[in-house]
């Protein structure tokens, strides 16, 4: 098996993610996982296609992950995950998209619209 390369996005996140047989080693940016996103909550979302697929410790995962905060940034990691497992076995697919790990998540923040402060709300209205 050669390097699998996969695109993950979320909100303004961009994540490249190249997956290769290893021992399991996350790399984000050049730094380990648990100095880039050093909550558990973060790097649980990153892990969950590894342990719904139980290939925990199989693949090193590379990253390059540009945009957007440290949230949307692992949700797109963990979508580039995912789609690069798939790759690498078709069976994977219905276990993960039963988790709802094989859909991008379309919401972005609306734009901001001219005569207003924000997206959707109103200078004050003054009636006298």
């Amino acid at each position: 098996m050669e390097v699998i390369n996969a695109l993950g996005r979320r909100k303004t996140a961009v994540a490249r993610v190249y997956l290769t047989k290893g021992k399991g080693n996350i790399s984000v940016n050049q730094k380990l996982m648990t100095e880039a996103f050093p909550t558990n909550v973060l790097q649980a979302k990153i892990n969950q296609p590894f342990e719904l697929t139980k290939t925990v410790g199989q693949y090193d995962v590379k990253v390059n992950v540009a945009g957007g905060g440290i949230n949307g940034q692992a949700e797109a990691i963990r979508l580039g995950i995912s789609r690069a497992l798939v790759e690498v076995s078709a069976d994977y697919k219905p276990m993960l998209k039963e988790e709802g790990l094989m859909t991008r998540d379309p919401r972005m923040v609306e734009r901001k619209k001219p005569g207003r402060p924000k997206a959707r709300k109103k200078f004050q209205f003054s009636k006298r």
